[in-house]
């Protein structure tokens, strides 16, 4: 099987959904990476176009999205809205986070949807985590920001899945919701943990 093949497959079998009540057995987040994984064969496309969207619980159309939405929609999916939650920081700390966009105060149609914001979300509510070269130091569900060639941040989630000892990583970094290889395929910026369960 060619190797973009085998990608598609394992990444199709990885999304598989659980069924209602076997969800609410769940960890919070076993909850947000079955919600990331029920995105592949879902959203198909990248598309960072400004929409209005509604708020809260506002989104753009399943079929497409940037790295932010499969974050935002993995973590709805164990019921807790992002968008909400980095509104309301931002509402109350709106100088904490990067003055990259020149607003003068926030934006629930985008804030969340950008990389910078939600690191400083994670960083300021979650747990901020070494850098490292080590897999051994990412467990699933773990955030994970990078730096691309392009200059351009981007954000995965680490999966519970494994390829060679490493961690696969969800993420959509250009042809839709994958599940991939990809954990030091790029520069990693920064390393978070955010479990906002009791």
């Amino acid at each position: 099987m060619a190797p973009h093949r085998l990608k598609v497959f394992v990444a199709v079998i990885l999304a598989a959904p659980f069924s209602g009540r076997a969800l609410a057995q769940l960890s919070t987040i076993d909850r947000v990476l079955s919600g990331a994984y029920e995105q592949v064969g879902k959203t198909l496309h990248y598309d960072g176009s400004y929409r209005s969207i509604a708020f809260p619980g506002g989104d753009v159309p399943i079929d497409r999205g940037v790295c932010t939405d499969v974050i935002v929609r993995a973590y709805r999916h164990a019921g807790i809205d992002l968008q909400l939650l980095v509104h309301r920081d931002m509402s109350r700390a709106f100088g904490a986070y990067p003055g990259l966009w020149g607003l003068s105060r926030p934006d629930p149609s985008i804030d969340h949807r950008r990389v910078p914001n939600l690191a400083t979300f994670f960083r300021r509510h979650g747990q901020s985590l070494p850098v490292s070269s080590r897999h051994e130091d990412y467990r699933a569900g773990d955030l994970v920001t990078w730096r691309l060639s392009s200059g351009v941040p981007h954000i995965g989630l680490v999966s519970d899945r494994f390829l060679n000892d490493r961690p696969l990583v969800i993420h959509n970094i250009g042809a839709g919701v994958q599940v991939e290889d990809a954990l030091f395929s790029y520069r990693i910026t920064g390393h978070y943990r955010y479990d906002p369960s009791p």
